[in-house]
């Protein structure tokens, strides 16, 4: 068993990364430093409004780095003499320096997508390749469960998750993973749990859905007594809809989907369109890129518009 709380993974001292720095340091921390990697330094002063927005940013991009890049931060009112070295006429002004001299550079407080960016250009300058790859990691997540591995697939997620907490991805994922040990109730107590900002995202009303559909399986009955059932009976609908869900409480999608679409064929309107709209759920639970959710929606389609 593992815990669904976010672990977070080792990363350099923030003091490592991000420093206060002077006009005496300057060699040694800018200059020097950049013989390894970019050194952002960030020209700000107490009374710059801007200044403070883009100073969290910065932080937290170049914290996300993981040691790509560091950041030396200069108030100007404290040391001014560098800054007047550069010419720098406003601020905040941010130099970024690599093998000891200026490479890139802008003036006032960007958004955060354009900070990244920026970061981005000096790891690919310096060769690097410290900024982390979010998609990357996600699909290595869903790799592991999908193979087998919830223990390692929900590790991986919750280095995500301690990087952005509010990935719904990451946090769908380490409830996927809940699922697939057999921790139910671990499962809906972190959904219920989840962060306002994407309680209502797609990634956890998919989960939402698997959840459910878990539930109804368990009264759904054994799978062998259910296609017993089916076979002795093909227009036993209710049977047939129960095999369905057995069968995709077992993994067996594909096999759960045709018993479901054979009820449409049948007879689409059966039990208030109970069929088809297990379809649906079935759909939001294993994501609308699935290739097999891709495959029957063009065959539910057909029956229904035939």
């Amino acid at each position: 068993m593992f815990s669904p709380t976010p672990s977070p993974q080792p990363k350099p001292a923030a003091t490592d990364l991000i420093k206060d720095g002077s006009d005496a340091g300057f060699m040694a921390d800018v200059i020097e430093a950049s013989q390894e990697v970019p050194v952002i330094v960030d020209f700000w002063a107490t009374w710059c409004g801007p200044c403070k927005t883009l100073g969290p940013i910065l932080e937290k991009a170049v914290t996300a780095a993981k040691g790509a890049v560091k950041l030396v931060k200069i108030d100007t009112d404290k040391h001014p003499a560098v800054a007047g070295q550069l010419r720098v006429q406003s601020i905040p002004t941010v130099y970024a320096f690599f093998q000891g001299r200026p490479v890139d550079g802008f003036q006032g407080a960007l958004p955060e997508s354009q900070i990244k960016a920026f970061i981005e250009r000096l790891v690919k300058l310096s060769g690097g390749t410290g900024a982390i790859d979010i998609a990357a990691i996600l699909a290595e997540a869903k790799g592991l469960l999908d193979a087998g591995d919830a223990q390692g697939a929900a590790a991986v997620y919750q280095e995500v998750l301690a990087e952005e907490p509010e990935n719904a991805a990451a946090y769908a994922g380490v409830i996927r993973c809940l699922l697939a040990v057999g921790e139910a109730d671990a499962a809906k107590g972190m959904l219920a749990d989840a962060p306002a900002g994407i309680a209502k995202s797609a990634e956890l009303a998919a989960v939402k859905s698997q959840i459910e559909l878990s539930e109804q399986a368990a009264n759904a009955g054994p799978l062998d007594d259910l296609k017993a059932a089916v076979t002795a009976d093909p227009a036993n609908h209710q049977a047939r809809y129960d095999y369905a869900v057995a069968l995709f409480a077992a993994g067996r999608n594909e096999e759960a989907v045709e018993a479901l679409l054979e009820i449409v064929k049948r007879d689409r309107e059966w039990n208030e369109k109970a069929a088809r709209t297990q379809l649906l759920k079935m759909f939001e639970a294993l994501g609308p890129m699935d290739k097999l959710v891709i495959q029957a929606r063009r065959k539910l389609s057909s029956l229904l518009f035939a």
